[in-house]
Order: structure tokens, then sequence, then C-alpha cells
């Protein structure tokens, strides 16, 4: 029998971190103050559908700004329990001021079966929002699992300042390459190879030539994929390529 120190420890008291898919979905929001603002943000950048419940007098400028833009269903009134009779709400946000009625909406939630975040009570929540960081396709969230939020965002600007400022733009150029990629070897018998052939792509190339890889490049690059083989960047464009200014250049 192999021994325990061969394999992780157990750390208990942590939460899952998932990347939640809201696209398309329908999120009702309660309230409409600062902290509704970042709510109703990250969950139009998720690509959800908002539905907004507060009175106009509670919203803040930029919540305000949302409701006029049409970016959110605005309902212009003071939480019911029949705003959870929706069958297509999949989450609710709560970001009011009053304890009671935040518990109450919580009991109600629970009742239906429907995830809930109750903003600034930690034990009434069913997930927690964490400090994102975002550039482009990159996404990288530190929680605290409610403790401190400012620390969350402290911890999160020390990442953020220690990554490359083209790290977005490189794991774009990777995105493109992979469907690229499945393009030529759509099969599912094939997805453990595309996983460690692209992975050696990441490895072998610098942030800077995935930048720099221009669709052409890409087209060439798939094809060493049969040979399992990852070619640089000026082995793909050949001993000669286009220099984007007078003419064709010598690469030596």
């Amino acid at each position: 029998m192999a021994s325990t120190s061969e394999f992780p420890a157990i750390e208990g008291g942590g939460s899952l971190i998932l990347a939640w898919q809201v696209r398309g979905k329908k999120v009702l929001v309660i309230g409409g103050g600062e902290v509704a603002a970042g709510r109703i943000l990250n969950l139009l950048n998720a690509d959800a559908r908002v539905t907004l419940v507060s009175p106009r007098e509670g919203l803040n400028p930029e919540v305000a700004y949302r409701v006029a833009q049409g970016q959110v269903i605005y309902h212009d009134k003071v939480f019911e329990p029949t705003d959870l009779d929706d069958p297509d709400i999949t989450m609710v946000l709560t970001a009011i001021d009053d304890p009671v009625a935040s518990s109450q909406i919580w009991k109600l939630c629970k009742q239906k079966r429907i995830a809930a975040n109750i903003a600034d009570v930690p034990p009434e929540c069913d997930f927690y929002f964490g400090s994102v960081h975002r550039d482009g396709p990159l996404q990288i969230m530190v929680s605290t699992n409610g403790n401190g939020p400012k620390m969350a965002n402290i911890v999160r600007r020390r990442i953020a300042d220690t990554l490359p400022p083209n790290i977005g733009e490189a794991i774009q150029q990777v995105g493109m390459l992979r469907r690229k990629l499945r393009e030529i070897a759509p099969g599912p018998e094939e997805g453990s190879k595309r996983m460690q052939w692209m992975s050696k792509v990441c490895l072998q190339w610098s942030l800077e030539d995935l930048c720099e890889m221009q669709e052409r490049d890409m087209e060439v690059l798939v094809q060493s994929y049969a040979s399992n083989k990852v070619p640089g960047l000026a082995e793909v464009r050949g001993p000669w390529q286009f220099d984007g200014s007078f003419g064709w250049a010598c690469v030596v």
C-alpha cells in the first residue's frame, strides 16, 4: 500500500473555485448601490441576462447608467417574494442594507433551490466573489473565503504586477491556434495528443513569439502536429519572410 506522504494532504475550509458560465442565463440582482454596481458589471462581462430590482432612489450613478442604456431589465420597486417565481432565474445576488430582508431572501432562495450570494453575510452565500484581474481572455481570481475582501484585492494587485504586459494577447493567440488544431484533428481520440502538443507550444514559444504569430504562421505550425514536433517561429516562417514594409527580408 502506498504511503500517505506520497499524496497531497487534505486542507479543509476552502472553497471550490470555478469559472461559472452564465452566458445567456438570467440572474436577479436585488439592490442598486455601489456593491450592486460591481456585481452587475461582473455579470455583464460574463454575458449574463441581468434583471435588477431596486427603487429608483436607491440607484447609484453607475447602476442608473446601466438602466438608462438598457443593459439590464429593470423593475423600479422593492423586492417581493414573487420576484423569485421566474423558473429561468439561475442565480440571485443581493446588495441591500437590510439584514433582516437579506436573510429572508436567502431563505426563499434555499426553498426554491436557487444559488444566492448575500453581500457581506458569508454564512448566507452559496458562492463568493473574489478580486479579479482581467486581461482579455485571462481572468485570475483571488478569494479569501469571505474573510478579508480588501486583502484579496491587495494580493490580486501583487500577482497582476508580476505578469508580462502582453500575457492576455498571447493567450488569445493560443486560443486561435487551438481552434485551428481542432479543425485538422477533430476526433475525440486525438484529445490527449492535442493537449500534449499545445503544451509543447506554450512551453517552447516565448510570449513575444506567441503575440507576433499571425494566422498564416498558425496554419503552417499545425501541419507539424502529425509528427508531434513543434518548430519555432523562425522555422515556421522559413528562411524568407516579409518584413511588413518594403519587401522580403532574410532571417539569418
